[in-house]
């Protein structure tokens, strides 16, 4: 059963062809500079026409599509068929995700039109996350403006902590609803998940993105006072929004998001760098800790996604002091890369320490596979 799965951002078409069943990609691309000078198509309709066009053949064995859909507030909890009324629900749920939801639609609408006769699937980051107790979905205000204002924390990364859980219970070779887990998504978007029996019960981002782990250019964890603060100084709320978004995290510390650039200037003695890892890991050990004590135990802490998957040197950071929690890597299997899913920790400790490749696609693929049957 092939599905053609989208990943539409505002100015770009990512995309892959892929058989749910064998988990084979039969192809695979990406549409760039949408809608500017020298792009690749003047707009998402005419970046579908031509994803089409390099199809080709294979355009007629696709049997549904799935979308990546950033934010389905509480409305969506599960992969959704899309329908008009669909679409129009995650166009009213964009302003809880305004720099996504808008370009997620953008494809969805460009999709539709182009294949009308294929099932459409939405499949949500936040869907993972909704079976959190109301303990840990709850921000502590008033109850009346939480409800008005859709204000609750949602997660993030959900496709990407399933699946990985899945993949984690695999090569265990144990029933994932027997395992307690810690996922660390870590990329240049960063989130942490504690996930009990297969069911996420607690995770670092909460009404969006922005909240957790310290990332690329986002701040993660900030005191809100600091932010009103910034408000009362003169910066508008769109100053802030920029800031905390698109200008802190590795990028605010040190002047680039990119922790290839944080290692390499760190490397050259950079004081500022060094402290923006120790920062990075002491946020990420901050998490460990809480979801272990949420957790009542530990079977294995998961790393997954560009850092997670390919930083030996981050990893072992991540989890530097944490031996006391019977955590640690061992120094010849964590310097291993592959992508293959494996155990890093030494053979016979406490907790297993693994590394596993995510595949967002493939997840998407195959919930809209299950879905439409």
């Amino acid at each position: 059963m092939r599905v053609f799965v989208v990943n539409s951002g505002s100015s770009s078409i990512k995309y892959q062809l892929v058989d749910a069943a064998s988990e084979h990609v039969v192809l695979s691309g990406l549409l760039e500079r949408i809608g500017q000078a020298g792009g690749d198509a003047a707009d998402h309709v005419a970046g579908m026409r031509v994803v089409l066009e390099r199809l080709g053949d294979d355009a007629a064995s696709i049997v549904a599509v799935g979308h990546r859909v950033v934010h389905g507030g509480s409305a969506f909890t599960a992969p959704t068929v899309i329908t008009d009324e669909v679409e129009a629900a995650i166009e009213q749920i964009s302003t809880l995700a305004p720099l996504h939801n808008p370009a997620n639609l953008a494809g969805i609408r460009a999709a539709r039109l182009a294949m009308p006769a294929l099932p459409h699937v939405a499949v949500f980051d936040t869907a993972f996350h909704q079976s959190m107790p109301a303990a840990a979905s709850t921000y502590a205000i008033d109850r009346a403006v939480a409800l008005d204002h859709g204000i609750r924390r949602y997660g993030f990364h959900g496709t990407s902590h399933e699946f990985v859980a899945g993949r984690a219970a695999r090569l265990l070779d144990r029933p994932l609803d027997s395992l307690k887990l810690i996922v660390l998504h870590l990329g240049n978007g960063s989130s942490a998940a504690a996930i009990d029996g297969g069911r996420s019960i607690d995770t670092s981002m909460g009404l969006t993105p922005l909240q957790g782990l310290v990332m690329g250019t986002r701040s993660g964890d900030i005191d809100p006072g600091a932010l009103l603060h910034l408000l009362r100084a003169g910066l508008s709320t769109a100053e802030v929004d920029a800031l905390l978004n698109s200008r802190s995290g590795l990028l605010g510390l040190t002047g680039s998001g990119d922790m290839r650039d944080v290692e390499a200037a760190v490397e050259a003695g950079d004081a500022d760098a060094a402290l923006a890892l120790e920062v990075w890991a002491h946020r990420i050990r901050h998490y460990v800790g809480a979801y272990l004590a949420q957790l009542g135990g530990l079977d294995a802490l998961v790393f997954t996604a560009g850092i997670g998957e390919n930083s030996p040197e981050l990893r072992a950071r991540a989890l530097d002091g944490l031996a006391h929690l019977g955590l640690g890597v061992d120094a010849d299997r964590n310097a291993v890369r592959s992508r293959d899913a494996r155990v890093i920790s030494s053979e016979g400790a406490p907790v297993s320490v693994l590394v596993v490749p995510t595949n967002e696609e493939l997840a998407i693929a195959q919930a809209a596979a299950s879905l439409v049957g």
